[in-house]
């Protein structure tokens, strides 16, 4: 005779706007494996079709469009109505998970008005800069976020985003500071999926966006001897602008434009080096898989990641094109200087637990 039931697993819920190619989408398919290995049942919800990344099988994916609430005058209201569809959704096609967890900010704003117990939000970036708070006429948007992320725990991708985070709110909600988490085997396996055309290159991974200025990397790039290619891996929407920077300065021979890749493993693995040149960053995932690939990595101070993960001789100033010249020279002379240890305590599975700890102490107090 087998058992007379079968034991059920407690759920876990992630959830986010889609899954097209960015940082926070990779993190919410990698946590959700850290939860899988813990023994949970996982369940991915989304409210957009975009898909950008190959589905991990041990997941449950479920889409819930928005795209027919649009026609719902005011956007608090809109979100209001569709979070009692995703709570209704919830009950009834996943059951009661013992935890919920909310990734970036649309994803965010509709689970604030959620009735469902165990929702934590993860702050992925640094938010004052982000959303500019700073600037004079966004201070409704300090208080629409405020009111938000006021409604259930936060866990910031970094220290640095999390000491942000409070500056710019307060102490409005519990927080704790957990970084992302990296699947060591899975980086290591995609990354012999083939052997670049180029040799003896710098690799940027990164979004053509704000944060990552792109402008100032090819301008500080321009002022070395350009002895190594420079491999632009990514879309956005200042590519163009790159690209005519690029010309302007006379340097197209040497910097590739390789587009969004959805493995670009194999690229990091075999570059000499990784450089990232970003005004803000929140956890810089890029940084940590660089690593486990035994990659050099070189990056702008930025107010959080990059400190948490390298050694200050791999750091330099913000926005700085002759400091950031200077230490590509150095790099491209000699790569090795810059190599760090990867850290294991970022495996999915570790990750996964600190998550599950927060909210137990929250619950204990």
């Amino acid at each position: 005779m087998g058992k007379a039931f079968i034991e059920k697993k407690s759920k876990i819920l992630l959830v986010i706007n889609s899954l097209k190619g960015g940082g926070a989408e990779r993190v919410v398919l990698t946590l959700g494996q850290g939860f899988h290995d813990l023994g949970y049942e996982v369940h991915v919800l989304t409210f957009k079709p975009q898909v950008e990344f190959s589905l991990n099988p041990n997941l449950n994916y479920h889409m819930l469009k928005f795209k027919n609430f649009k026609l719902i005058p005011k956007l608090d209201r809109r979100d209001r109505v569709f979070a009692y569809v995703v709570d209704r959704y919830i009950s009834k096609k996943i059951g009661k998970p013992e935890l919920i967890i909310s990734n970036l900010d649309r994803a965010d704003s509709i689970l604030s008005y959620s009735r469902l117990s165990n929702i934590t939000y993860v702050i992925h970036n640094t938010v004052s800069l982000l959303y500019g708070f700073n600037i004079k006429d966004n201070h409704d948007k300090k208080i629409k976020f405020s009111k938000i992320y006021s409604k259930h725990p936060c866990i910031c991708v970094s220290q640095g985003a999390e000491k942000d985070f409070i500056k710019s709110f307060g102490q409005i909600t519990p927080t704790t500071a957990i970084y992302n988490p990296i699947d060591k085997d899975s980086i290591q396996e995609q990354a012999k999926a083939f052997i670049p055309e180029y040799q003896n290159y710098i690799i940027h991974v990164g979004s053509f966006k704000d944060a990552k200025r792109h402008d100032v990397l090819v301008k500080a790039y321009a002022k070395t001897d350009q002895s190594m290619p420079l491999l632009l891996l990514g879309q956005g929407k200042y590519k163009d602008d790159i690209e005519q920077l690029v010309k302007n300065l006379n340097i197209e021979d040497k910097v590739i434009f390789l587009g969004f890749q959805e493995n670009p493993f194999p690229y990091i693995k075999h570059a000499q080096f990784k450089v990232l040149t970003s005004d803000w960053e929140g956890f810089a995932l890029v940084i940590a898989e660089a690593l486990v690939l035994n990659t050099p990595v070189i990056s702008t101070d930025c107010p959080s990641g990059p400190s948490e993960l390298l050694p200050q001789k791999n750091l330099m100033p913000m926005g700085d094109v002759d400091a950031i010249a200077d230490t590509l020279s150095q790099a491209m002379e000699n790569p090795e200087q810059f190599q760090a240890p990867f850290d294991e305590a970022l495996l999915p599975a570790k990750i996964a637990e600190k998550y599950l700890h927060f909210v137990q102490s929250i619950k204990q107090k």
